[in-house]
């Protein structure tokens, strides 16, 4: 599947050392609270979440909530759609909210505004990839993993039309793999 990739922007490598670095860096931040709730944002988080827990050493609760706004295409071409939402009660909770990527700003901009009616004790972002040149909703992630270029990317849970989340890099996707009739 690399061989779809027209260049690396993240190796697996990279990933696994930035990971290492935040988990330590929220261990710091959490530590005084004893415990952390994490809210991944499925499916494109999983793998950055699977991952970022384990690099944690408090507890962690976690839930996970469906937003879409992709859907088979290279742009969002909706508003963000909440598909699932939590199960875990977050009030008083310290909540770090976790996405794969921080693009327009808008997923981030829903969620937090749902979170937020459930009074947690602190609400922070977390993403593993941020675009900031074409943010449309002024949203800050408190922990970003790369900055990358306005690209589509691919691989470590990013997905076009479900393919390629299972690559161990991130990478852009060749043009003319870019809604390529037979998959529709």
């Amino acid at each position: 599947m690399e061989d779809d990739l027209q260049t690396i922007l993240v190796s697996e490598e990279q990933i696994r050392q930035r990971i290492n670095e935040l988990g330590k860096e929220i261990t710091t931040a959490y530590k005084q609270y004893g415990e952390l709730t994490v809210i991944a944002i499925i499916n494109g988080a999983i793998p950055f979440t699977a991952d970022l827990i384990r690099a944690i050493d408090i507890p962690v609760r976690l839930d996970c909530m469906r937003v879409s706004s992709y859907r088979d295409d290279t742009k969002p071409v909706s508003d963000p759609e909440l598909i699932d939402t939590l199960r875990l009660d977050i009030e008083d909770r310290h909540v770090i909210l976790i996405d794969d990527i921080l693009d327009t700003g808008k997923t981030f901009a829903h969620v937090v505004k749902l979170l937020k009616t459930r009074k947690p004790a602190s609400l922070r972002l977390a993403a593993l990839l941020e675009k900031k040149g074409r943010r449309k909703v002024a949203v800050k992630a408190d922990y970003v993993g790369f900055q990358i270029p306005d690209e589509f990317v691919v691989g470590y849970g990013l997905d076009f039309a479900e393919r390629y989340r299972n690559l161990r890099c991130i990478g852009v996707l060749k043009a003319e793999l870019q809604n390529p009739p037979e998959w529709r």
